[in-house]
Formats: C-alpha cells, sequence, structure tokens
C-alpha cells in the first residue's frame, strides 16, 4: 500500500500551509493531518485527473468528528474522502490526494483526484467561513490537476457535485446543494464562485450578472451492449468451453467447481480489456491485453500448472459512450458461495481491486460488463 508521503508543500509539524484560490490574492488555510490515513491504509490505486467531487456531509456534526469517524471506520464503513472543510473555515485531511478515496462510487473515486466534504453547521458566521474555505478548496484542487473549474457542465471532466455523479453515472445522493440551500446559496452562485473564487472576506449574497448558466445541460447518453466471453483452462486438463456474459443467480460461469484452473482469457465485442491473474506460485502476473486460448504468449493470462487464486480486470469504454465496466465475481474451492463482486478498480460491498482469495484455488468466475451491477 502506498500513499503520498508529501501531500501539499510545506508540510509542517503535521500540518501543510495549502495557498487556496491560484491566481488571486487569498488567505492562506491549514490543513490538519491528524486524521490523515497512514501508509498501511486507503486505496493503493492512482486516479486519472477527470473531476473534482463536492459533497456535504448530510450530518449536522463538526468536521473534526466527520475526519474523525473516516478515519477510524474507512475500511469497515468502505467510505472516506480526501479532505473535510468546516469548523470555521478549518481543512482536515483524510485520504491522500492522486490516490482513489470512496465516496462517489466506483467512476468518480477512480476520476477524482480530490474528493472534499463540507461539514454541516446551523451557524450562519460558521458557514461563511467553511464556504470560502470549500470554494477555493474545489477551485484550487481543480486547478493544481488541470482539471477545468467549471461546476456540472455537460462536459466529462470539471468540478462536479454528488448531484452530478447521481444524474449522470450512478447513486441516490443529491449534495451538496441542499445543504447550500439552506443557507441561501443557489446552484449558479455556487458555480460563479468556484469558477473564480472568493477573496478573504469578500463574501456576499449575490452572484455579478453573467451569461445564462449551462451547467443543467443534460448529458447525451449512449449506451451500446458489450458482451464479454471468457474461459479458464482447467489445472492437468483442458481448455473449458467458452462462456458469454452469464446467466441468473450463480448460472453461466466459467470454471469447474471444486477444481484448480490454471489459464484464462477474456475479450469483448466494444471497448477494451485487460486482465491478469495471481497465481498461488508466483503472486501476480503481468497485464494482459487481448483475448486468444492459442497465443499463450501474449492472449491468455496465467502459466500452465500453476493455480490461479486471483483474478482483476480494468474494462475501457469507447469514447463517446456511456460509461461501462467490468462486474465480476468469483468461487474458490474452499467456500460455499461467490465472493463479493468487484467493479473494475472500485468498491463494491467492501471488496476492492480485484476478485478472489488469497491460496485459495479460484474454481469458477463470472463477468459482466454493464454501467451497473447486474448480480
Amino acid at each position: 500500500m502506498k500513499l503520498k508521503n508529501k501531500l501539499i508543500a510545506g508540510l509542517v509539524a503535521g500540518a501543510a500551509t495549502f495557498f487556496v484560490g491560484l491566481n488571486q490574492q487569498v488567505s492562506a488555510a491549514i490543513v490538519n493531518n491528524d486524521y490523515a490515513l497512514s501508509a498501511s491504509e486507503g486505496s493503493s490505486l492512482r486516479t486519472n485527473n477527470n473531476v473534482i467531487i463536492a459533497h456535504a456531509t448530510a450530518v449536522y456534526a463538526p468536521a473534526k468528528n466527520v475526519a474523525t469517524y473516516e478515519k477510524r471506520t474507512w475500511y469497515s464503513n468502505g467510505a472516506y474522502v480526501q479532505y473535510i472543510v468546516g469548523d470555521g473555515g478549518k481543512i482536515y485531511r483524510v485520504g491522500a490526494e492522486g490516490y482513489q478515496a470512496w465516496g462517489a462510487g466506483s467512476w468518480a473515486n477512480a476520476n477524482a483526484p480530490v474528493q472534499i466534504e463540507l461539514a454541516q453547521t446551523y451557524s450562519s458566521s460558521e458557514f461563511k467561513q467553511d464556504y470560502i474555505a470549500y470554494v477555493n478548496l474545489l477551485r484550487s484542487s481543480a486547478i493544481k490537476y488541470g482539471i477545468p473549474t467549471d461546476v456540472d457542465s455537460s462536459a466529462w471532466r470539471g468540478v462536479k457535485s454528488h448531484l452530478w455523479i447521481t444524474n449522470h453515472v450512478w447513486g441516490d445522493h443529491t449534495d451538496p446543494y441542499g445543504y447550500l440551500a439552506s443557507h441561501g446559496i443557489t446552484k449558479a452562485r455556487f458555480a460563479y464562485d468556484v469558477k473564480h473564487g472568493i477573496k478573504s472576506g469578500s463574501f456576499s449574497a449575490s452572484v455579478p450578472a453573467s451569461k445564462p448558466s449551462k451547467y443543467n445541460k443534460p448529458v447525451k447518453q449512449n449506451k451500446r451492449a458489450v458482451h464479454v466471453t471468457y474461459a479458464l483452462h482447467q489445472k492437468g486438463k483442458q481448455w473449458l468451453s467458452p462462456v458469454k456474459d452469464f446467466s441468473s443467480g450463480s448460472n453461466g460461469f466459467a470454471g469447474v467447481p471444486n477444481s484448480k484452473h490454471d489459464m484464462l482469457y477474456i475479450k469483448v465485442d466494444r471497448g477494451s480489456i485487460k486482465y491478469r491473474v495471481h497465481t498461488i506460485e508466483d503472486g501476480w502476473l503481468p497485464w494482459v491485453h487481448k483475448g486468444d486460448k492459442n497465443d499463450t504468449v501474449n492472449g491468455v493470462a496465467g502459466i500452465k500448472g500453476h493455480t490461479i487464486d486471483g483474478v482483476q480486470m480494468y474494462y475501457t469504454t469507447p469514447s463517446g459512450e456511456t460509461y461501462q465496466q467490468a462486474y465480476y465475481r468469483s468461487q474458490s474451492t474452499q467456500r460455499a458461495n461467490y465472493l463479493g463482486v468487484c467493479a473494475d478498480n472500485g468498491t463494491v460491498t467492501g471488496y476492492d481491486s480485484w476478485a478472489g482469495m488469497y491460496g485459495e484455488p479460484l474454481d469458477r468466475l463470472q463477468i459482466s460488463i454493464n454501467d451497473h451491477s447486474t448480480y
């Protein structure tokens, strides 16, 4: 597990000075690292730099309490973000920038180097300080990672609310807009502030006149069915018949129950997929980008005679189409039921990154390509 040890330039005695609002003069905010995940905690997966995600906590509790809770339950609860803002403009770090947090589903987590929670308060004066720090941290994070500062635009890159993720990817969250509205902040006002930044002490209740916002323009969906074909090679025997997608329940799987397998191939009819296997004898083997059982060098994952106990895969959606990913699960010879479902490099039911159980031979595998889990 590797987390960035150097989070922000100027790290001093457990806190970093984070200069918000690039290209404008704003006060420096101090990042509190007392609740940051350690090097052995959190996801080790790097992110793509496409979105910065704006959240609100949905509970009226001090930001310090939220950070404490996320630090303590990051694994058991399967949820944490990089920053919590609150308590009068304070910033608490939990996850590491540039590494996946678990805050808004697998697509968002994989594409957001920074996710930020705004702690909720009934105090108007405290909210003003929190809001300035929150807006400027969103803006400066976007600039730092070369991400547009437009909020909830029709483009797939930019600053995105959790509501945008719900509307265009998946989920049922609507934050942070309900909470912002309770303090008089409209969507248009929020978008303007993130786009332009807020100078310290310049908080006002109105948005300067500008052209009508287009941030609510819906993203055109173009979902195309994707079929995946895959097969396992039974150790000491032969290739098994290939499986296309899977049937209902536990039907439609690759493999033979209570048997060991040593090679795997996977191919899709749209987009592309890469995959690899973990064997008891060798650990993780190199990634494979094509599926051809006759090409055991470039078209097959595994080594003949070596027992597979883990599988990992990533599906890439064709440009311009609705984002889809590989949902997959496995079973081992030592367990009666399927292990938890995996979704590419995201988290589903607590499983992260790969299917299987170290040391337990994998005896069956199911895969589906979709924009949601069909298990």
